[in-house]
């Protein structure tokens, strides 16, 4: 789960780091009203969208004066926001965030993730902030260094050292990037974080360490513990299909080709995505319903899958395990009652009751293709939609 920049500095602040006095705001007049309380120089205006590279796209403004903040305000908030992160559809802009203008000295990057392959939180720094870390690790890997640290209550003062060599820092600030680090690391920790980035950290001309902007996101499998984070959660970020896909509990994301999969199992819904662009297509989503689906999820998925104008077929590809083929064939048959199905349907069945699954398919009267594999069904659902 994303969360906004405003909202992820809050939570930094919380931890004990240093962010940059600053206000949100739902619409101009309300922004323009607490900004006049900031103490500053100039006024840094940002959209606040999901995605990175909001300032090439005219969604970050230092602006002199309240009138000019009024004025800019105007005219970002409602406007649709297209960068390297949002696809060519871009992202209208709702909510804006001002915050106090800050002197900066140097600039750096840093970030702090999971590494799955070593079971370890990995912090990846260097002096090269506020530009796009991964032309820096194409262009100069060498200026970006990456620090795995054990999974522990506390990060060593050691690894902290190690986290920071590459800033170059002095005394004063290299005490403050030690401190940050440690309450990063805690509510990293803490808040069952997959990733906090700040791109830009800065050194200010004051020499303190800032961190000037922010992105965090949550393990979603995890938010059962956190209420305040899911409080947190702006639906107007996200695909319509994927918040009704999450209700019911489906796991779901929209992708841009034209073929709609419903498949059980992470692993094969990537082998049967895969397979369809072997035989020269696009998926239309990722779409696992999970190994214990009851029917009534397998409708709704059909449904999600259906409600993309995109989709000019569906492969339904289903190992029965625990997901039995009966209840999965049963959960298409109540769905298509409900909704004309259109466009070709290939089914592959196999495992757990795949004959009587196959027989209410059969009995059904639906117009569908059946596979006997699953090359066989990328093979048909392709030339089907020819």
């Amino acid at each position: 789960m994303n969360i906004h920049e405003h909202q992820a500095k809050q939570i930094l602040k919380k931890y004990g780091a240093i962010v940059p006095e600053g206000v949100f705001a739902l619409s101009v007049d309300e922004l323009v009203k607490k900004a006049k309380l900031l103490n500053t120089q100039k006024y840094v205006l940002k959209a606040q969208i999901h995605a990175g590279g909001r300032g090439k796209a005219g969604g970050v403004k230092i602006l002199d004066t309240i009138d000019e903040l009024n004025k800019a305000a105007k005219e970002l908030m409602g406007k649709t926001l297209v960068t390297h992160q949002t696809g060519p559809e871009g992202r209208e802009v709702k909510r804006l965030y001002v915050e106090a203008s800050s002197s900066i000295e140097k600039e750096f990057y840093l970030s702090c993730l999971v590494d799955r392959a070593s079971s370890k939180i990995a912090f990846i720094s260097s002096d090269q902030g506020g530009m796009d870390i991964e032309e820096v690790a194409k262009k100069t890997p060498e200026k970006i260094i990456t620090t795995k640290v054990d999974i522990n209550n506390e990060i060593s003062e050691k690894d902290c050292l190690e986290i920071i060599k590459i800033f170059n820092l002095n005394d004063n600030a290299k005490s403050q990037a030690i401190s940050l680090i440690k309450s990063i690391y805690k509510m990293f920790i803490n808040t069952d974080a997959n990733m906090v980035e700040v791109n830009p950290l800065i050194l200010t001309k004051e020499e303190k360490i800032i961190c000037l902007d922010a992105k965090v996101n949550f393990d979603s499998n995890a938010l059962f513990r956190h209420p305040e984070i899911i409080e947190l959660r702006d639906l107007n970020e996200e695909d319509p299909t994927e918040i009704e896909a999450s209700k019911h509990d489906l796991a779901y994301i929209k992708l841009d080709g034209s073929i709609g999969c419903m498949v059980n199992g992470a692993g094969l819904a990537m082998a049967t995505m895969d397979i369809i662009k072997l035989y020269g297509k696009e998926p239309a989503n990722f779409l696992d319903v999970g190994g214990g689906a009851s029917k009534e999820k397998v409708s709704a998925a059909l449904k999600i899958i259906l409600s993309d104008k995109n989709v000019k077929g569906i492969l339904i590809n289903i190992f029965g395990g625990i997901m039995r083929c009966d209840v999965l064939a049963q959960g298409v048959v109540d769905a298509a009652k409900e909704i004309n199905i259109k466009v070709p349907l290939v089914v592959r069945l196999a495992g757990t009751n795949f004959k009587e699954g196959k027989e209410i398919l059969d009995n059904s009267e639906l117009k569908l293709i059946s596979a006997e594999n699953l090359d066989d069904a990328a093979k048909k659902i392709v030339e089907a939609i020819k």
